[in-house]
């Protein structure tokens, strides 16, 4: 139960998370409960999209990771992944400025190419913009998929142990998470789940090894501040123990 916000020593409230992690669910059901296209559900996704990023820099949390298409996405009706693709052209043509503005680093993981070189184009170009921001990371999961992640870094690893560029014997979990796509970031402290629904679906499988985890009933399009701030409050009563034994 998310009770009132909790205050450290002197008053003072708990620094936020570094770092969330959110399976944005729900589109289509919120969709479904007003007889609207699953796409329209997509469409008022991508608005709780622009809220949340908005709440999260002004909560100081420095990196937000968004799962926003899985690679087992391309399984859906071709006219929904259309839809989906399209509304990313149009988030990158209308968001790229205002994210640049803000400060946001852009940072897409996954199979970009599988978009088509357009959209994989815009993708790169809108990273290459952010680059030099150093405000709040905001990371994209399109056509990603966890174990596919896994199986990348492995393959990376094995080629250069045959190569002889790598010593076998000296791979350990420091190396292995460089040749992860999120090498460059701390791993999730928090990982939010919409809709109700309460597993993780393939994302960010090594990632979220310590994360703690918060399920909420709210369908994704229905998400903002006041759900982030509730999921940043039960966090900071989770007493976090990395396997170890406190007291």
């Amino acid at each position: 139960m998310m009770g009132a916000e909790p205050l450290k020593r002197g008053g003072e409230k708990p620094p936020p998370p570094a770092h969330v992690a959110i399976i944005m669910d729900g589109n289509g059901r919120w969709a479904k409960a007003r007889g609207l296209p699953r796409t329209a559900g997509h469409r008022k996704g991508a608005e709780a999209v622009r809220a949340t990023l908005r709440a999260a820099g002004e909560m100081g949390i420095g990196y937000l990771t968004l799962f926003g298409f899985s690679s087992e996405n391309w399984r859906r009706p071709e006219d929904e992944v259309t839809e989906l693709k399209g509304l990313l052209r149009l988030y990158l043509g209308n968001e790229l400025n205002n994210l640049h503005e803000n400060g946001v680093r852009l940072r897409v993981i996954g199979e970009r190419e599988r978009f088509g070189g357009e959209l994989a184009r815009m993708i790169t170009a809108a990273e290459e913009k952010t680059a030099g921001n150093t405000g709040l990371t905001l990371t994209i999961a399109l056509s990603y998929g966890g174990r596919q992640e896994i199986v990348a870094a492995a393959r990376s690893l094995a080629a250069d142990a045959a190569a002889g560029r790598v010593d076998a014997a000296q791979i350990d979990e420091a190396l292995f998470a460089s040749r992860l796509f999120t090498a460059d970031i701390p791993d999730p402290d928090l990982l939010i789940r919409t809709s109700g629904e309460q597993r993780v679906s393939n994302f960010l499988l090594w990632q979220i090894a310590y994360a703690e985890m918060v399920f909420v009933d709210t369908l994704w399009p229905d998400f903002g501040r006041p759900e982030l701030e509730a999921a940043v409050r039960a966090f900071s009563l989770r007493d976090r123990r990395y396997g170890g034994v406190k007291g």
